[in-house]
């Protein structure tokens, strides 16, 4: 009976590395931007965030991990619609110009982006800006105003299944 239980937790640890997205590719991006919209913290307390886009109607939020550089970066597209704050479209980056007073170029190393998808103590997202663990651009100050959220939104990182051992091609 051991054996049968060690050869199907193999057999299920190995199919989830099977299907699991690369960390932080196009389909990992379109996952996380799913999953946005099923979380009422993000929807909801971020309405007024969203909001604040300059006159384009959406903010951009970019991510990539810091080894497998800047050009494999990600982005979500996130737009009041509805009365929510709702991730719009994701993928690899556009050719639009970010506007860093209000949207926002994230990254940090794979580890550090485990740690914070986990919510590991000093890993959340006040922990994770002072230490120095997540870098960006964008507006700090209005990152302050939305901890909670923002700390939703790093824990999220985290819930979707993904394969860290490769950068995204």
């Amino acid at each position: 009976m051991r054996k049968i239980l060690l050869w199907m937790t193999f057999v299920s640890t190995l199919t989830v590395q099977l299907c699991a997205e690369t960390f932080m590719d196009t389909a990992w991006a379109k996952k996380i931007c799913d999953a946005w919209n099923q979380n009422r913290t993000l929807t909801h307390e971020l309405l007024a965030w969203s909001k604040n886009n300059g006159t384009k109607g959406y903010k951009l939020i970019r991510l990539y991990r810091t080894e497998c550089k800047a050009n494999s970066a990600v982005e979500l597209k996130i737009a009041p619609k509805g009365g929510k704050a709702l991730c719009v479209s994701s993928g690899r980056i556009s050719s639009e110009k970010a506007d860093y007073s209000v949207d926002y170029m994230m990254h940090a190393t794979t580890k550090d982006w485990g740690c914070m998808g986990e919510g590991s103590f000093g890993c959340g997202a006040m922990g994770a800006m002072v230490s120095g663990k997540l870098k960006f651009n964008g507006p700090k100050v209005e990152a302050m105003k939305v901890m909670g959220p923002f700390g939703a939104f790093l824990r999220l990182t985290g819930k979707v299944p993904s394969d860290k051992s490769t950068c995204p091609k």
